[in-house]
């Protein structure tokens, strides 16, 4: 962007440029909605659908159990593993998906623990989403003997560093090499929370120790989708699933009594995989396969710098106003956010609300457009200004925000 605010016209026109607009036709939205929370949920690829019908009408239906060999159901964690690896700068064998985010967050900080044993302290964010501290607070409960700290005290002394790449609620963007080096002076392992970046930017954890996160935001595999858990080869042969499922043993088929951990980063696969979730997983990565990663960066930042110009100082800006310091939304908080935004969301542009009082729009660059982004930003002041938000349906919450 230039910093001179643009016209709807030239919003127009700048679509009709992009290089990613080809991408847009491949999801599914409904008429007349604006979805600007790719980042919470992302939209369903055109593909899913028929993706799903194959699983269960020809493998499921045709094959039956039997599709575990035919249609390749027993390989789907490391399969779909190795087609993400690239995604987030790994390499092949290098990824395991199944379970959600909050067991991986568990299986690699307790593999982290057992990897530094002289060590008793876990460093988090307090910025991080509530499901990891849930899950480290847990695991430090049934360990015991550890002590919790935040960011804001250092690295000295700590086993494990868990922090997110980019922050749920601002957007804000750590620089992951230099953070990951500052750790690994301090003789710490580190484990990186990547749901809110990857599918959204280019993301390198080829240095660090573990990383986690979710397919069913910016990558589009659907709810509840698998998470995924990458662990570095140097750390593959010594460290260890806590979490001992039969589908991480060395041969789960010989049912042996007692456990043997698989090779490589199979071992931190845990259960039977969710073989319809992989359909949807599977028909979003054929999309992204086919993605420039860099286009998507470069676009992601040209549309959340558009929505801060648009938006001016009517809203107190959340997120960082360097667009290279945040991930691919923009936060804006008022006093009553969760009123505004449902009044939004009633006038067709979708975004989410977080405590206390943060509005969340995230610009999913495979299928928002510089107009959409123009449209978005002129409800929400129209919202404003005629302080539509105060009618009285928008003052009870619904359960999701």
């Amino acid at each position: 962007m230039t910093g001179v605010t643009l016209d709807r016209d030239q919003c127009l026109a700048l679509d009709a440029a992009d290089p990613l607009r080809k991408f847009k036709d491949e999801f599914v939205l409904p008429e007349g909605v604006i979805y600007l929370v790719g980042n919470s949920l992302g939209a369903p690829p055109r593909r899913a659908a028929e993706r799903l019908r194959r699983t269960v009408e020809d493998e499921w239906g045709r094959h039956l159990v039997g599709g575990w060999n035919h249609a390749g159901w027993y390989e789907q964690p490391l399969a779909a593993g190795d087609r993400i690896a690239p995604l987030i700068g790994a390499g092949p064998g290098q990824v395991v998906v199944g379970n959600s985010t909050s067991i991986a967050v568990f299986q690699a900080v307790a593999a982290a623990l057992k990897l530094r044993p002289e060590r008793r302290v876990i460093v988090s964010d307090t910025r991080n989403f509530p499901t990891d501290h849930y899950m480290v607070q847990g695991l430090a409960s049934l360990l015991g003997g550890y002590e919790l700290r935040d960011l804001s005290e250092g690295f000295d002394g700590a086993a494990v560093v868990l922090l997110s790449e980019v922050d749920y609620r601002t957007g804000a963007r750590q620089d992951v090499p230099a953070v990951t080096a500052e750790a690994h002076a301090a003789g710490a392992l580190i484990v990186w929370d990547l749901c809110h970046s990857v599918g959204a930017m280019e993301v390198d954890v080829s240095g660090a120790d573990f990383a986690v996160g979710c397919t069913y935001k910016y990558l589009n595999a659907g709810p509840g989708a698998p998470a995924f858990l990458y662990v570095h080869p140097r750390h593959q042969a010594a460290a260890e699933n806590v979490l001992s499922g039969w589908y991480g043993h060395a041969e789960p088929f010989a049912f042996e009594t007692g456990y043997r951990p698989a090779e490589g980063v199979r071992r931190f696969a845990v259960s039977t995989p969710h073989v319809l979730s992989f359909a949807a997983l599977e028909a979003a990565l054929d999309v992204w396969e086919r993605v420039p990663m860099a286009q998507v960066r470069a676009k992601s930042m040209a549309l959340g710098e558009l929505f801060v110009e648009l938006v001016g100082d009517r809203l107190e800006l959340a997120s960082p106003a360097d667009p290279a310091a945040r991930g691919s939304q923009v936060s804006l908080r008022h006093p009553d956010g969760y009123p505004v935004m449902r009044a939004l969301i009633d006038r067709g542009v979708h975004g989410d609300f977080r405590a206390p009082d943060v509005l969340r729009f995230g610009f999913a660059p495979l299928y928002i457009g510089y107009a959409d982004v123009y449209d978005a930003a002129t409800t929400l002041l129209d919202v404003l200004d005629k302080e539509l938000w105060r009618d009285d349906r928008y003052t009870t919450r619904l359960a999701v925000t």
